[in-house]
């Protein structure tokens, strides 16, 4: 059996909190979005799909993951502003430095969950197909790494 190691989402999870004072800040020439809201995106991301695992009938998980998919989770790499973000994880116009705060912490609880569900516990990914247990710490962790380059080149 093999063991998750969620460290990489716990240390993502710091970085974030790490930027929280400097939410305000936006430089739109690397991005149209302030560092606020790639911290609450990414919150919103990690939130959702953990949310969407636990509900998940594993028994209806065939794996569909696609070939970019593998590629770029291999890489730890996403291009920037090739995707648009699903309504359901889009933060909103104003966003509260304590919503950030709740998020966070639900997100380190969420976490701690991953290990515990089936091995076939899944989410759809509108690209990249399903996305399993073990295929998703890999998913979260570049998706995060994503933003939080983002987030440290919008700070230069």
């Amino acid at each position: 059996m093999k063991k998750l190691d969620i460290t990489v989402l716990q240390n993502a999870l710091n970085q974030i909190e790490g930027y929280i004072p400097q939410c305000e800040i936006l430089n739109t020439n690397v991005s149209k979005a302030n560092v606020a809201w790639h911290l609450d995106h990414s919150l919103k991301v990690i939130n959702a799909v953990v949310t969407t695992m636990q509900n998940s009938d594993p028994a209806l998980y065939e794996d569909n993951f696609s070939f970019i998919g593998k590629l770029l989770l291999k890489f730890r790499f996403f291009p920037r502003g090739k995707a648009k973000a699903p309504k359901y994880v889009t933060p909103p116009e104003v966003i509260l430095e304590a919503d950030i705060l709740l998020q966070l912490a639900e997100a380190r609880a969420k976490i701690t969950t991953i290990s515990s569900l089936d091995d076939n516990a899944y989410f759809k990914h509108p690209l990249f197909g399903n996305i399993n247990k073990y295929k998703v710490v890999q998913f979260l962790d570049a998706h995060t790494n994503h933003h939080l380059k983002i987030v440290k080149s919008i700070l230069k």
